[in-house]
Order: C-alpha cells, then sequence, then structure tokens
C-alpha cells in the first residue's frame, strides 16, 4: 500500500513538473489557455443555436407576445432581439429548420409601453429591424413585433394578444 501511494506521489509531482515547465515558457500575457476555456463556454445547451456570441431557441407553440418573453424569461433569456440582416436571416434558419416553413413569429421588439419608441426585451439597443414596406404602421393597437410577416417575411407590428410561435435569445 506504501508503495502505490508513493508511487501516486512521484506521479502528481511528475505531472505539476510539467506543467509548471510548459507554463515558463509562454510569455506572460498569453492567454490560449485561458481563451480555450472560454471556447468550451462559448456552446449553447442542446435545443439552442449559437450565432454571433449569442443562443438563439425556437419555440414553435403559438402563444402570446407576453407569455413568450415569460417563456423565454424562464429558459434565461428574452424574445429575440435583431441587430442586422445576418442574424435576421440565421433566425429564419432555426425558423425554418424546425418548422420547415417560414412561420410568422414572435421577436422581442415591442412599443406597447409608448407608442413608437420601440424597444428590446433583453435590453439592447433597438437600432435595427427589417421592417416591411410601411411598418410599423401602428394599425389598431399593433404594439409587438413579429418577423417572417407577408410575402417579404419581414417584420410587421401587430396586436400583442396574438398567438405566435417565438424565438428566444440568451448570451453564451
Amino acid at each position: 500500500m506504501k508503495t502505490l501511494t508513493v508511487s501516486a506521489l512521484v506521479c502528481a509531482m511528475i505531472a505539476l513538473t510539467g506543467a509548471a515547465a510548459l507554463s515558463e515558457g509562454m510569455p506572460e500575457n498569453d492567454q490560449s489557455a485561458e481563451s480555450h476555456l472560454v471556447k468550451r463556454e462559448a456552446y449553447c445547451s442542446e435545443g439552442w443555436t449559437e450565432f454571433n456570441g449569442r443562443c438563439f431557441y425556437y419555440n414553435p407553440r403559438p402563444m402570446t407576445w407576453a407569455k413568450a418573453e415569460r417563456n423565454c424569461l424562464s429558459l434565461g433569456g428574452n424574445l429575440a432581439s435583431v441587430h442586422n440582416i445576418l442574424e435576421y436571416q440565421e433566425i429564419q434558419k432555426i425558423i425554418v429548420s424546425v418548422s420547415h416553413q417560414y412561420k410568422s413569429t414572435w421577436i422581442g421588439g415591442s412599443d406597447a409601453q409608448e407608442e413608437n419608441k420601440w424597444f428590446w426585451s433583453d435590453g439592447t439597443l433597438f437600432s435595427y429591424m427589417n421592417w416591411c414596406a410601411g411598418e410599423p404602421n401602428n394599425s389598431g393597437d399593433q404594439g409587438c413585433l413579429q418577423m417572417n410577416s407577408g410575402a417579404g417575411k419581414c417584420g410587421d407590428d401587430i396586436q400583442c394578444s396574438y398567438e405566435r410561435p417565438s424565438v428566444c435569445v440568451k448570451r453564451v
């Protein structure tokens, strides 16, 4: 038993000595080991798709905008914000991969709190949206944002009480 313990200690010392020797050969500002760890953490949970440092999840179950947002919150995120055309197209790909069609789908835009003051429910700046022609038009109390509307598969403001599938987002 003593021999086994001594052998284990010798192996541990050899491993630690080798690790110390490797780190001595690296420059002090070399963070390759740290960035390797960051890369591992960057993967999204099962069912989520990583794009541009964020994880997206398509929920095909129709619900109101508020219920969809609460559902996303329960999953650790918010309804998806969109910051450029590439993100919009990636979200479309996620929707099509699950539903096999361009379903009208809730994302996190809303002006329900103040007319014509659009915000993303995840708190990011509302500086981009792929609006359909003539939208947002606020016709008939339309305060929530759906994507993939009409032939243009673009953004449209509609009533928040309508039921739609949804896309959630969370940071990696």
